[in-house]
């Protein structure tokens, strides 16, 4: 990433806008704005495969809900807010809570669509468990949707990617309620 680069474009930016760049709020504004892009899209999980082995007695799924992050709008550079839930059938081992949390950041790192985002983490999550009985729901609050365009206030867009069991079992998906 050129940082250097990204200030200068910043610094174009506020120019083009009619600010002043060198005036005392705006001052920093450059250096700040290229900052958050190498923080954000250099996101480094740590390990996201660690699992413990664990057979179910009877019919269990694991699910975390509510897992909150934000990605950015590949059409519009303006931000996207996903509630994410995640639910898997153990085969064989779980994986640390964590690390469902890590793969959801890893797939929203970077300039996405919702869609994209719930894929990448159900195949990931299928590649790390070793499962292929995923369910991943993410509703998003889209800033290009309620700061431009239709200026859509209090939308929120559902996207569901269900594999194995969960395309097949109407309880499995009923479980995991309406969505985050």
């Amino acid at each position: 990433m050129d940082e250097v680069r990204i200030q200068a474009l910043y610094r174009e930016l506020l120019i083009a806008i009619g600010e002043d760049p060198d005036r005392e709020g705006l001052r920093d504004t450059p250096r700040r704005a290229a900052a958050f892009w190498r923080d954000f899209l250099n996101y480094r999980p740590g390990r996201i495969d660690t699992t413990f082995r664990h057979e179910p007695a009877g019919e269990q799924f694991v699910q975390v809900s509510g897992i909150s992050t934000w990605s950015l709008c590949e059409h519009h550079l303006l931000p996207i807010h996903l509630l994410v839930n995640i639910a898997y059938l153990p085969a064989g081992a779980v994986l640390g809570l964590s690390k469902l949390i890590r793969v959801t950041e890893l797939a929203a790192r970077r300039l996405q669509i919702q869609e994209r985002i719930v894929e990448q983490v159900a195949d990931e999550l299928q590649k790390i468990t070793g499962s292929d009985d995923i369910a991943v729901v993410a509703a998003g609050h889209h800033l290009c949707m309620s700061m431009r365009g239709t200026r859509a206030q209090g939308t929120r867009t559902l996207t569901r990617s269900l594999r194995g069991r969960f395309l097949q079992d109407p309880r499995l998906v009923s479980a995991l309620g309406a969505g985050p």
